[in-house]
């Protein structure tokens, strides 16, 4: 991850103190090549004048073909303090004369001194000075400046007794001069060293004066404006800010102490207001307690009515069979006794008059349980895997005869939980009951009983599973309600899930249901390890009923 500061007196500081730096260095490096090519440029200059004096001194005794006068003036001159050698080249490129002893022999015409002028084919006749210059390193490894001389036939040469040459022959001879550049070099050292330390020292007095300006005129006032910014978050409304550093920064703060001062008044106002909404809402209060006491009141008396002409509705379609059964066996039945041909008859009604009196027993039976609203009473440390199988052999004699599989998934790490385990068995009867004839709808239904423990191990999780037809969704909050049944009429009466419901609320426990049309439906009871010393109550309310 690329470091950058944040804060916005580094952000102008760095780039700024960057930017002088690069533009004192590129300042330094461009000042230092130019007194370089100054000083070499002088240089240059020097040698040719140089190499033209040594041209002309020589010329007289060249003329005359003097040539040993020739040679002990160049040897004189190359005695001179910063002359390191004196040649004559031929124009074949031999080495004539040289003031170095043993420098004999020729040149190639490829090296760089000679390619200027022979690189076509045919040699060059006038080339200007920058040209005929060049920068070598001599043998004790210091540089040195070289510079060709040519040396012209000019008409009083090609036309001399002693050694005419033809007039064509444009260049006779070349005179090398190499001068010593360790006083230039000492120079440029110096240069350079000057520079450097007047480019550090404007870089260090620039970069200077750009902290100092930014952390008085940018990083001070945007402190003070953040010292006020927090002292309004912690709601310290009663410190002004003031920045006077420049117009831009000075407007920011006023216009930020104005919302200060606007924020201060609303909060005044809001907490005057809030102070005459709490007694407005006590008064609310109270008013809203005494209307919930009376809608509790109107609850319970519509809930009772409701109970009240449920139960009727269902005692009542049995005993009006009952009542018709009677009249009709009343009827058969003669001075003499009961007709022979009507005996069969008189037993199908009173079958029937036997089954409905049952029904009204077993609704009476599930409106007592559902009305006891029992806590439990004799909890005790239970193995509920023991309770699933012993619920099991107790109805599995209705489960062969529905021709219902059960499937047992029991988890035997289950830990032991507190719970009445004669209640635990209601609620699996109930359930599995439920599951059966929902599954005896199809040719290979079954039920499913699962048990295992939550990853945290505080609950243990009960499961039991159908593949009937499912519930529609529309029912699913409508199942813990007292009466409500999906069965059809004479195969139920609705109090079942509702008991369920208790019993599981009882035991600090939770039920849901997971169902889809078609595939079938699971119930999923949740039951704590270690219930709660004082458990909710065991009946529904209104509202848990319809949620």
């Amino acid at each position: 991850m690329t470091f950058y500061p944040r804060k916005l007196s580094l952000q102008l500081m760095i780039p700024l103190t960057v930017i002088v730096m690069l533009v004192g260095v590129a300042s330094g490096v461009y000042h230092m090549k130019t007194q370089e090519r100054q000083l070499l440029d002088a240089m240059i200059t020097g040698a040719d004048q140089l190499s033209g004096s040594i041209a002309s001194a020589t010329w007289h005794a060249m003329l005359t073909d003097q040539r040993e006068s020739a040679y002990e003036i160049m040897q004189t001159i190359a005695t001179k303090q910063g002359i390191n050698r004196i040649r004559i080249f031929n124009k074949e490129g031999r080495v004539m004369f040289s003031t170095v002893p043993g420098d004999t022999g020729s040149v190639d015409k490829d090296a760089e001194a000679c390619s200027i002028c022979h690189a076509s084919g045919r040699p060059l006749v006038r080339v200007d000075m920058p040209s005929r210059a060049r920068v070598f390193h001599s043998l004790n490894g210091s540089r040195a400046l070289g510079i060709v001389t040519p040396v012209y036939n000019e008409p009083a040469c090609s036309n001399a007794d002693c050694h005419a040459h033809p007039a064509a022959m444009n260049v006779l001879g070349v005179i090398d001069v190499a001068l010593d550049l360790r006083t230039v070099d000492a120079e440029i050292s110096g240069v350079q060293q000057r520079v450097l330390a007047v480019s550090a020292i404007l870089v260090i007095l620039i970069s200077v004066f750009i902290i100092l300006f930014t952390r008085r005129y940018v990083h001070a006032p945007i402190q003070k404006l953040i010292g006020g910014i927090r002292a309004v978050s912690k709601m310290h409304l009663d410190k002004p800010v003031e920045i006077n550093s420049s117009e831009e920064l000075g407007e920011l703060a006023q216009t930020f102490d104005t919302m200060r001062v606007r924020l201060n008044e609303a909060i005044k106002q809001l907490n005057d207001f809030t102070q005459g909404l709490e007694t407005k809402v006590d008064e609310r209060t109270e008013q809203l307690k005494v209307a919930h006491q009376k809608l509790l009141r109107s609850d319970r008396l519509a809930s009772l009515g409701q109970l009240s002409a449920s139960v009727a509705h269902e005692i009542n379609n049995p005993l009006s069979g009952v009542l018709n059964l009677s009249m009709l066996m009343q009827r058969m039945v003669k001075e003499d006794g009961i007709p022979p041909q009507r005996i069969e008859e008189f037993k199908k009604y009173l079958t029937q008059v036997v089954n409905e009196t049952s029904r009204v027993g077993r609704i009476v039976q599930d409106l007592l349980a559902f009305s006891r609203r029992s806590k439990p009473h004799q909890r005790t440390n239970t193995n509920f895997n023991t309770v699933v199988t012993s619920t099991i052999n107790l109805i599995s004699h209705k489960l062969k005869l529905m021709g219902v599989n059960m499937d047992l998934e029991l988890d035997q790490k289950v830990p032991l939980i507190t719970c009445d385990a004669s209640q635990m068995q209601q609620v699996l009867i109930n359930l599995i009951m439920n599951g059966a004839e929902a599954a005896q709808s199809k040719a290979d239904g079954g039920v499913t009983i699962r048990t295992y423990s939550t990853p945290a191990g505080d609950s243990l999780i009960l499961e039991v599973c159908d593949t009937g037809d499912g519930i529609a969704p529309e029912n699913i909050p409508k199942l813990y309600t007292p009466f409500f049944t999906t069965k059809g009429e004479g195969k139920g009466v609705g109090l079942g899930l509702a008991v369920v419901y208790g019993i599981v609320q009882a035991h600090s426990g939770d039920i849901e249901v997971r169902s889809t049309v078609g595939q079938g439906t699971v119930f999923k009871v949740t039951l704590p390890i270690e219930p709660p010393q004082e458990p909710v109550s065991a009946a529904p309310s209104a509202a848990e009923r319809t949620t």
